[in-house]
């Protein structure tokens, strides 16, 4: 595995660089703020639609990187110049990508438990190397194909020993499967985009123009709801799944991305399921079962070989 060399927090101030332990602060901030979108996901969408959260939380979320973006745009202003076919493009694949992923992604956790919800989510490096390797992005080795199929046996493993306990359902089990698909075809798509234009304008694009998109549907679900009686907590559970994992943890990816290795970033995702699991333990009482247990360390086992160059 290719390892980036250790900066030195004098080096590293006077080259501008953030030092190897601001670096794991901050990729730990991003798997905590995904890890805990999971339980605080569930308390919302035991209080509210899942089609109002999802709408709200991408109108918000564009509201929120907006700033961003133009903020960038002072910065780096090359990064943020585009044409109106590449701002149709970005536009186009922004909505088909991210809004739709956080649409799956809600109502699958509101059909299904938080600990097949991270299982699902955790198989999407293995998503992200299929799609790449069918286009010749990337190429298939025996090891990455042995990774693979681990991850595939994992998943059947906690699929065949699946209890409706917790409000698990196939439905919200595949929900959750089709949200990870649509970020991996996202991710796959988008690389030569982003590595033109850059994370923070691609997701502008996605959120700014996926929350107009479903503003009226969130409108119409609002009218049908009693909204005035959502507790404070209910709605402070929307806001942070709007600001924290989907932009915040998506702007430290990037930011990390920048001065580390992708296969380094990749070990502290593969945390994210396992601390989901723990934290819906404590917080939600679900079981950690056998099937659970043995099919989630297969998956981030088959994850862990596939992320290794």
């Amino acid at each position: 595995m290719s390892r980036a060399a250790p900066v030195s927090p004098h080096r590293a101030m006077a080259e501008g660089r953030p030092s190897q332990a601001r670096l794991y602060l901050l990729l730990t901030l991003m798997v905590l703020f995904w890890s805990v979108n999971f339980i605080i996901g569930k308390y919302a969408l035991d209080r509210l639609p899942a089609f109002f959260v999802f709408g709200m939380r991408t109108f918000l979320a564009g509201a929120f990187i907006w700033p961003v973006y133009f903020w960038q745009r002072y910065r780096a202003p090359e990064r943020t110049q585009w044409t109106r076919r590449e701002g149709l493009w970005l536009l186009l694949l922004g909505i088909c990508g991210v809004p739709l992923n956080q649409l799956f992604f809600v109502v699958g956790l509101s059909r299904t438990s938080v600990s097949h919800a991270a299982i699902g989510v955790a198989m999407s490096p293995i998503l992200v190397l299929a799609l790449a390797s069918m286009i010749g992005q990337e190429r298939l080795s025996a090891r990455k194909l042995l990774g693979m199929m681990l991850a595939l046996a994992g998943v059947a493993a906690v699929e065949m020993g699946r209890s409706n306990g917790h409000g698990v359902t196939f439905t919200g089990d595949f929900c959750i499967f089709l949200s990870s698909l649509i970020l991996s075809v996202f991710t796959v798509i988008g690389k030569r985009v982003s590595s033109r234009h850059g994370g923070i304008t691609m997701f502008t694009f996605a959120y700014v123009g996926g929350g107009l998109m479903v503003l009226p549907l969130t409108l119409w679900e609002a009218s049908r709801f009693p909204i005035a009686q959502v507790s404070l907590a209910a709605w402070l559970s929307v806001i942070y799944m709007a600001i924290f994992p989907a932009v915040v943890s998506y702007l430290l990816y990037y930011y990390a991305l920048t001065y580390t290795t992708a296969s380094r970033v990749s070990v502290f995702q593969c945390f994210q399921p396992v601390l989901a699991i723990l934290l819906a333990i404590v917080f939600l009482d679900e079981r950690a079962t056998a099937p659970l247990v043995t099919g989630g360390i297969v998956v981030l086992t088959g994850v862990s070989i596939t992320e290794r160059t």
